[in-house]
């Protein structure tokens, strides 16, 4: 357990999976804009390849992103959350010809138990675009994944 995953009162195990949720500052919809969500999806493949975790399933909503997430023997969820928010925000502000924060401080974790189903979490989460009506399908809505296709 890394310290600041200690500060937080987190436990980051590896092997193990997590659900976490990140909202971007003041829950603005950054990401209706879906070039910019391109640009950070972009960004969450990089930090899975560089940290070497398992992204399982993941959408990125107009104002915050979930994701499905495997840790490796190395990493944490604070590191793992450090890489990915300090990339995007720069990719993004880049674009947006702005400076500061694009992510809240912090993100919500649930650590997956033995027995909840896992492909239902994962369902659960590409359909949030539905929930929130911004599509009828899941295939109409362009930015999310799973390893279940």
């Amino acid at each position: 357990m890394s310290y600041n995953d200690a500060l937080a009162g987190r436990c980051s195990l590896p092997g193990h999976i997590y659900h976490l949720t990140v909202c971007t500052r003041y829950r603005q919809p950054f990401f209706s804009d879906w070039q910019i969500g391109r640009l950070v999806v972009r960004e969450l493949q990089h930090v899975q390849a560089y940290l070497d975790v398992q992204s399982l399933a993941w959408v990125l909503m107009p104002d915050h992103l979930h994701w499905l997430i495997q840790l490796n023997e190395t990493t944490t969820l604070a590191r793992t959350l450090h890489v990915f928010k300090g990339r995007s925000a720069k990719t993004a502000n880049h674009y947006l010809g702005r400076t500061g924060g694009l992510w809240q401080k912090g993100f919500h974790d649930h650590a997956i138990r033995q027995d909840e189903n896992l492909q239902q979490v994962a369902r659960y989460i590409v359909a949030n675009p539905i929930r929130a009506g911004l599509v009828r399908r899941v295939g109409d809505y362009p930015l999310w994944d799973a390893v279940w296709l």
